[in-house]
């Protein structure tokens, strides 16, 4: 979600009183929020549960579709589900990130506090993590040249992430197996299809051929049959922070953690990156069995297809463009 300065708009501060733009962040249908935490609610949630933040100024960062997120004082996020369905993986997200923090190559959003929101029928929780540096992949603007250091990175932190021993950190923690199928291509080849369809009809470059031909093989696969490992569940384009000089900085939004084919992970070698830069992931993860490399080119279209029809309808155009050429990459 953009703001009128790019991104960052003061609007509240942590238990004061300000006046302030109670607008709903990013509440655009089909994603439209159930619940809203505009900067005002933020400042006084937090100002109450935490009062360690009083005070701070509340930076309005961004909205996705299950969760609003601000910024405190420019060193902490606080994050608010905005759907019923993303409370269960909110809370998996909170048990889950306390247990990996500082075991990856890469930085994750560890919750410093958990609390929860005002709402007197039915409370939801909501989360303070620090902040960690760096722009989503989908709007750092990086050619196909410069990605090969972030993909080298993303390789070596998926191979930690899938790696039995971090699955071992987790006793006790109850996850599901592939909750949504991700891992099943046929499973949701039908919505595929449709959010193709309807970006093509929008006039959008889509590669309707080849993604056809790719979705055909993925629909003659049935369920995978390896023993699952611990995937962050939902890895596109604006999960993945790069730096200014395009280095990895971290991975964020993990509400689909759960247990799965790494295929779910891998999608993202084939969505956001190509030639070297996929060369150079896959070097750093391992060998990639061709099965799985079909469930991951797979769900790589259904995500870019869907986050360029959220972009179209959000007017991200950096969005848009990423998730497009993500298409693109998926099937070549």
């Amino acid at each position: 979600m953009s703001f009128p300065d790019g991104g960052r708009r003061t609007v509240g501060a942590v238990g004061r009183g300000v006046p302030c733009d109670t607008r709903a962040v990013g509440s655009v249908p089909p994603w439209a929020p159930e619940r809203t935490v505009d900067a005002c609610r933020a400042a006084a949630l937090v100002g109450d549960r935490v009062p360690e933040l009083r005070a701070l100024p509340v930076v309005p960062l961004g909205a996705g579709w299950d969760n609003t997120v601000h910024v405190l004082g420019g060193s902490w996020v606080a994050r608010f589900p905005r759907r019923a369905t993303a409370l269960p993986g909110f809370r998996r997200e909170l048990a889950v990130l306390g247990r990996i923090t500082g075991r990856l190559p890469l930085p994750v959003p560890a919750p410093r506090w958990v609390a929860t929101d005002d709402d007197p029928a039915d409370p939801w929780p909501f989360s303070v993590a620090p902040l960690l540096p760096g722009r989503e992949l989908a709007h750092a603007g990086l050619g196909e040249e410069a990605r090969p250091p972030a993909a080298a990175a993303l390789g070596a932190f998926l191979a930690a992430l899938h790696a039995p021993g971090t699955l071992d950190l987790l006793a006790g923690v109850e996850l599901p197996v592939d909750p949504l199928g991700r891992g099943t291509p046929g499973a949701r080849a039908a919505g595929t299809r449709a959010q193709l369809a309807a970006l093509g009809a929008g006039g959008l470059p889509v590669p309707a051929g080849a993604v056809g031909a790719l979705l055909d093989e993925g629909e003659r696969l049935g369920a995978p049959t390896g023993d699952p490992v611990l995937v962050h569940g939902d890895l596109h384009a604006r999960h993945l922070l790069v730096d200014d000089g395009g280095a990895a900085a971290g991975v964020i939004d993990w509400g689909d953690v759960c247990l799965a084919d790494p295929a779910l992970d891998l999608s993202l070698a084939y969505a956001g990156f190509r030639g070297a830069a996929r060369a150079a992931l896959l070097a750093a993860y391992g060998p990639v069995p061709g099965e799985r490399e079909v469930r991951a080119r797979c769900l790589a279209v259904r995500l870019c297809a869907m986050l360029a029809r959220y972009a179209a309808e959000h007017g991200d155009g950096a969005l848009l463009a990423e998730s497009l050429a993500g298409l693109h990459r998926a099937v070549g």
